[in-house]
């Protein structure tokens, strides 16, 4: 059985901070204040998604098949996250949260999901590294990859 693969995940979660970071620094009028914008929620929605993903496999011990947790929806596998002791309830709450932001605002790219999402992520990125943390700490022989 091998560790779950959280490279990606991490490097995601690293840029982001540098992202946001920069972007403290700059004044909204700056032109590198878009870039960094879109490069702070594009770093959001792939941590977003590769978080599910990697949760998912987390879980997968606890079910009967992996059908079953295959069959999960993203809200699904953090109801299961924090009903496993994964996270606590409180940030399973922020990751549906996190998720609604996303999928409120799939297709609006204007300013106001941009300003919205940037909002979000100081917590955001406190909540990413710690499911890094909880990933990173899963046993790995409960598993299949």
């Amino acid at each position: 059985m091998t560790k779950i693969n959280t490279d990606y995940f991490a490097r995601c979660i690293a840029t982001l901070d540098r992202a946001f970071n920069a972007l403290q620094k700059l004044e909204t009028e700056d032109e590198l204040y878009d870039i960094y914008r879109a490069a702070c929620v594009k770093e959001f929605e792939i941590i977003l998604e590769q978080s599910g993903k990697l949760v998912k496999k987390c879980l997968m011990p606890y079910f009967a098949s992996p059908k079953q947790a295959d069959r999960l929806t993203f809200k699904d596998i953090f109801r299961h996250a924090a009903k496993f002791s994964f996270i606590t309830l409180e940030e399973s709450e922020r990751w549906l949260l996190y998720r609604d932001n996303r999928n409120d605002t799939a297709h609006d790219y204007g300013e106001g999901f941009a300003e919205k999402t940037l909002q979000l992520l100081p917590l955001f990125i406190v909540d990413a590294r710690h499911l890094y943390e909880v990933i990173q700490h899963h046993d790995p022989s409960l598993t299949d990859s």
